[in-house]
């Protein structure tokens, strides 16, 4: 297994990002091997303003290599603002009622789709497909996924400039050549192609990025963002499509780790359904100082344009402590279907 690290060092030039590759090994037998290679220099993360197209970056939490494609305003509901007038013994469900009560006010917030360093891919807790769209009526039930894009919130960016020195390409990723291109004189040094132009205008509804709701319980925060794929259209019935994804992170100085799923879906339809089942996509994800973050994708259908989903992660503390994390309660709406998502992207995208 390979651990890869992030170590900064300073110099005359500045702070220089490395990456730090560590064999571990499987059998004390076995011995360390280490090598060390620059990837550039650090800058300052901006406070004010967005950051353009093309700007590589490091991600603060998952510590990928990415570039930066274009930018999406999207409303943050933070429910911790809420919360702070809980009394502690209340049960779960009764909170979530009280909150569902309350108005949770969005906050515009800048994220941005962004393409991921497929040398860093398999070294990620979050899964490296946020990307996912139903293919043309004609092509079945086929869902597609485009490896190695992913959402970043602009507080998790860290900025840095490739080093002038390296012979290898700032970045691996079947799509940056055709959606960037170098431009001299330019910081960043990179600019979108027609083809991100097109392909980002042709494909909107599918990726676009609206709503972001978060909330913390006993230090776990957990982030959820939904997208709305598209709808199958039958003869007997029409069944809608999202995705969501859910990023866990530990706050606090214990580790947690997550044991169950306990869901609620609700379809404007007039159905309730309760989903319970062990991890989430085959995993207790462990969140420790070390490795405080997990984050994935999932997917719902609805035979309804709209409806809400919510509900709780049972999660145990190393000191044996149980607890349910709620998940914020978040809307499950339907656009307008002018024309179908391009299931042909610039780069072959894998069909789930």
């Amino acid at each position: 297994m390979i651990k890869c690290l992030i170590n900064s060092v300073r110099s005359s030039r500045g702070i220089l990002l490395r990456i730090h590759c560590v064999d571990v090994p499987i059998q004390s037998a076995r011995k360390y091997s280490t090598r060390l290679a620059e990837v550039g220099k650090l800058e300052n993360p901006k406070e004010k303003g967005a950051y353009e197209t093309g700007q590589l970056f490091l991600h603060r939490v998952f510590g990928y290599r990415g570039v930066i494609l274009f930018p999406w305003l999207a409303r943050v509901y933070d429910r911790d603002l809420n919360n702070k007038k809980e009394k502690p013994g209340d049960p779960v469900e009764n909170l979530n009622q009280q909150q569902a009560s309350r108005e949770v006010k969005g906050r515009t917030h800048t994220y941005y789709q962004v393409l991921i360093d497929a040398r860093d891919c398999p070294y990620i807790r979050a899964q490296t497909e946020a990307v996912t769209f139903l293919g043309h009526q004609d092509s079945a039930r086929s869902l597609y996924a485009i490896p190695g894009l992913d959402y970043v919130a602009h507080e998790d960016i860290l900025p840095y400039t490739a080093s002038e020195t390296s012979t290898q390409p700032p970045l691996q990723h079947e799509l940056f050549d055709k959606f960037l291109a170098p431009v001299p004189n330019r910081d960043p040094p990179f600019g979108a192609q027609q083809t991100l132009i097109a392909w980002q205008r042709k494909n909107h509804p599918w990726l676009e990025l609206s709503d972001v709701h978060k909330e913390t319980t006993e230090g776990v925060r957990v982030t959820v963002i939904p997208f709305y794929m598209g709808c199958r259209i039958t003869q007997t019935s029409n069944v809608y499509w999202w995705r969501y994804c859910i990023r866990l992170e530990n706050l606090g100085p214990l580790p947690v780790q997550l044991r169950e799923r306990h869901w609620r879906i609700f379809s404007l339809s007039g159905t309730l359904e309760t989903v319970r089942g062990r991890g989430v996509v085959g995993q207790e994800p462990l969140l420790s100082a070390a490795l405080p973050a997990f984050q994935y994708s999932s997917h719902v259908s609805l035979q309804a344009p709209s409806g809400h989903m919510w509900g709780t992660f049972r999660m145990e503390r190393s000191d044996g402590y149980m607890f349910d994390c709620r998940i914020p309660p978040f809307s499950l709406e339907s656009k307008h279907e002018s024309e179908a998502p391009s299931n042909s992207p610039p780069a072959p995208a894998t069909n789930q």
